[in-house]
Order: C-alpha cells, then structure tokens, then sequence
C-alpha cells in the first residue's frame, strides 16, 4: 500500500519532535508578554500617579533600533522585529492612557 503523504497512518516523530518545540516557543512568548504587560502596568500606573505623559517617544525609538539591531544578529527581519515591537508599544500605550485617565 502506498504511504498516504496528507494523511499518515502514523505520525511523523520528526514532524512532532519540531511541533512540540514550536509549542513550547508559543508557550513562553505568551509568558514573556504576560510578565511584560505585568511590568509596563506598574510602569503606566507610575506615570499616572507623577504626572508623567503615557508615551515615551524617544524611548521607544531607542528600543525599536535596539531591537532591530538584535534582530539582524539573530538573522530575524527587522521589519517583522520593529512591527511586533510596535504592536506591543501601541498597546502599552494604550494601557498607560487608561491608568492615566483613571
């Protein structure tokens, strides 16, 4: 019988070896970002309580090419890297204009 390449009859231990790891990867970002948004909570409750503007302007610029220099190290497309990183900013931001407005 020829082997079914759309649909084994068993699992590929290669395939689930790679599957297992990106599932592990997924895990930690999610808790990475959660422990994240933990921190940039405390910072945005801060900057309401002294008055301080939600957005940082040129922090952010600074971290964006921090990280795109990161991202070209670790062969990843800073153009992917600075618009997940964008992403995460705009919604801090949003977070800190909510603890700003009270």
């Amino acid at each position: 019988m020829a082997h079914d390449l759309q649909h084994p009859s068993e699992p590929d231990p290669v395939l689930a070896g790679f599957r297992k790891s990106i599932d592990n990867i997924d895990a930690a970002i999610i808790h990475m970002l959660a422990e994240r948004f933990r921190i940039t909570q405390a910072v945005g409750e801060y900057k309401a309580k002294v008055t301080l503007p939600p957005a940082d302007p040129e922090r952010e610029a600074r971290q964006i090419a921090r990280l795109r220099k990161l991202s070209e190290e670790a062969d990843l497309d800073p153009e992917f890297s600075e618009k997940f990183l964008r992403f995460i900013i705009d919604e801090v931001i949003r977070h800190h204009e909510r603890a700003a407005a009270g």
